[in-house]
């Protein structure tokens, strides 16, 4: 089979088109992220905490392939950041217990 032929049969990527409201492209801050999974999947909770309260911004729930190849983007991104900002020392967690009303 000739290269031509077989660059002809690749499938090619399909572009994919985001909308996203003025609220959700502003963000939503957080200093702080509780984990925890079940077999089926990964729950993350982000949340504002100021002390003696806090908000839950957002709670977002993927698959156990979809968390994996997050986390891997996120040590990508944070090697990126260090080779251009320096090296990045981790936050002290938060002494407080968290709960949910």
């Amino acid at each position: 089979m000739s290269k031509e032929k077989k660059e002809e049969s690749q499938p090619q990527p399909q572009q994919i088109q985001i909308k996203a409201g003025d609220e959700t492209l502003k963000g939503e801050y957080s200093n702080a992220v509780n984990i925890f999974h079940t077999k089926e999947e990964f729950v993350l909770d982000f949340m504002n905490l100021f002390p003696p309260a806090g908000t839950l911004n957002a709670r977002v729930i993927v698959s156990p392939g979809h968390f994996k190849r997050m986390l891997l983007a996120m040590q990508e991104n944070l090697k990126g950041y260090e080779a251009g900002f320096g090296e990045v020392s981790p936050a002290e967690g938060s002494k407080a217990t968290i709960g949910f009303e």
